[in-house]
């Protein structure tokens, strides 16, 4: 499942872009979708490792290196 091009193109701008293209968007598209599913992955491992077959938000935040 990939993000929305609208959805990435909101989030640049909120982030202080005025002007975002149309290929930079779709590149950012790609990164976000890499990025989510090697957290999905470790994700997985680090719910595997904790016995369990379900992925919590702390899997998540363990594996994306935030508290």
């Amino acid at each position: 499942m990939t993000l929305p091009l609208a959805a990435i193109e909101r989030a640049a701008r909120k982030a202080g872009a005025s002007r975002i293209s149309a290929k930079a968007t779709k590149e950012l598209q790609k990164a976000l979708n890499d990025i989510s599913l090697h957290l999905a992955v470790e994700a997985g491992r680090a719910a595997r490792h904790a016995k369990r077959k379900t992925v919590l938000a702390s899997d998540i935040r363990l594996v994306a290196g935030k508290k």
